[in-house]
């Protein structure tokens, strides 16, 4: 065979594991936004340098560009090879792309079919993996078997995930994927959400890689997790699935909502901004006394308040008109916080297959 090898993505989706390396040679930049599931990032330019090419090709001409960025790729293919790739024997196996499968990609490449390496060329590069994961995911969402976690604010549905999780069982935890707990006061401080494309590459692997002969447990979501947008191919599936119902008693309830915002405890003025976005719904007023209830350390009667006046009526006028299952729910009373409570639950579930 001659290498580099063109391949493309839609014949390698599912063979991902056949390459010792996945190298996505575009710029840091390029790479945070999203990549291939996996990937390494070794740019060929960098931020800067894919700038000062760029501003060259506009302003003096494309000779001179491709000159000054041959020199910049083939100083920094260079470098990698001094370090990342310094130990590599004969038959290592890396798939190489960029953002549509052209001359940064195809600069390594060629380098290390020279080498010796059997290295592969991903044709039409990072742009061909997108196109294949908008295309996937509503054929994945379709082939799976869901089931979905019902259940107010502050039942232990995230945790129960968790718990399947251990246990063993498929779980697409789109919040934990959008790293936000999916309400106004569900920002991590210590996180930052990741692009649109990211948070559909991270489901679109999960999706991927799952058993679709075997369920797949999900939480009950909104459209939006944070500032992300939930793929409407999941959303419907969702919908039209059976439903498992979490309930548990208000006070458990509080206590776990007090361990999982924990830094709204510790700095009420966090909560109190949040807050400021309820103000429409609940008036100046009523926002303003619970402002004071956070300051004056009763964080808990905040947080009562907020679920009997603002989550629970939000969760009972939406679950049952958005997921047609709901009425014919199996129902989980959650007693408690412990491990042991939360795998006793998810026995149960897992044992109405």
């Amino acid at each position: 065979m001659k290498y580099p090898e063109l391949i493309y993505f839609d014949s390698i989706a599912e063979k991902l594991a056949q390459f010792d390396c996945i190298i996505d040679v575009r710029s840091p930049a390029e790479f945070a936004e999203d990549h291939i599931p996996g990937a390494i990032n070794c740019p060929v330019l960098s931020d800067e340098e894919r700038i000062q090419v760029g501003t060259m090709y506009k302003q003096v001409g494309s000779f001179e560009a491709k000159r000054l960025g041959a020199g910049l790729v083939a100083m920094n293919i260079g470098r990698h090879l001094d370090t990342q790739f310094q130990q590599q024997g004969k038959s290592w196996r890396p798939l190489i792309y960029c953002w549509r499968g052209g001359n940064r990609s195809g600069s390594m490449a060629f380098i290390f079919s020279k080498i010796g390496w059997p290295v592969a060329q991903l044709q039409g590069g990072y742009k061909a993996y997108r196109q294949h994961v908008n295309l996937s995911i509503s054929e994945l969402a379709n082939a799976a078997q869901w089931k979905v976690l019902c259940g107010t604010t502050g039942s232990g549905k995230s945790r129960l995930l968790n718990t399947l999780t251990s246990l063993g069982e498929q779980v697409l935890d789109l919040e934990q994927l959008a790293q936000h707990r999916g309400s106004v006061l569900g920002d991590i401080p210590t996180e930052k959400q990741p692009s649109q494309k990211m948070f559909e590459s991270r489901i679109w692997n999960v999706l991927k890689n799952a058993d679709h002969e075997r369920t797949i447990y999900v939480e009950a979501e909104s459209k939006k997790v944070g500032n992300l947008r939930v793929p409407e191919a999941i959303m419907s599936k969702i919908r039209e699935s059976p439903c498992i119902s979490i309930s548990m008693p208000m006070s458990e309830r509080v206590n776990l909502l007090m361990e999982d915002y924990a830094h709204f405890v510790q700095d009420p003025q966090q909560l109190n901004h949040q807050l400021n976005f309820l103000s429409h719904l609940h008036g100046n007023e009523k926002i303003s006394f619970w402002k004071k209830q956070a300051l004056d350390g009763n964080i808990a009667n905040v947080v009562q308040s907020l679920l009997e006046e603002h989550y629970d009526p939000a969760y009972t006028k939406s679950i049952a008109r958005n997921f047609s299952k709901f009425n014919q729910a199996q129902q989980i009373n959650q007693a408690g916080l412990s491990n042991a409570d939360f795998e006793l639950s998810a026995k149960k579930i897992i044992s109405y297959e």
